[in-house]
């Protein structure tokens, strides 16, 4: 069973490690997996989308989630339209 872990305590293992902790000192230190802080990392890593915009790929890709779910409903509510339409 994999361990539940709070935004704000990955937040701070990120900042850690983005401060120059290697990473097999946030290792034995916290007791964290490499693979996990690394993980940690590459979510909290900035996206340039244009000059003025910048996003993280966890925010990228909560875009994307949200994005499928609203497409999935708006066909959803295609199909019911045309139900009605022939009534």
């Amino acid at each position: 069973m994999s361990k539940r872990y709070t935004e704000e305590y990955k937040n701070t293992i990120v900042e850690l490690y983005n401060s120059g902790k290697i990473l097999s000192e946030l290792n034995s230190e916290y007791g964290l997996p490499k693979s996990t802080i690394l993980t940690w990392v590459k979510k909290a890593k900035p996206i340039a989308v244009d000059n003025n915009k910048i996003i993280t790929q966890a925010d990228y890709q909560s875009m994307l989630k949200k994005m499928a779910r609203i497409e999935e409903e708006n066909e959803i509510l295609k199909k019911a339209m045309a139900i009605f339409a022939k009534k």
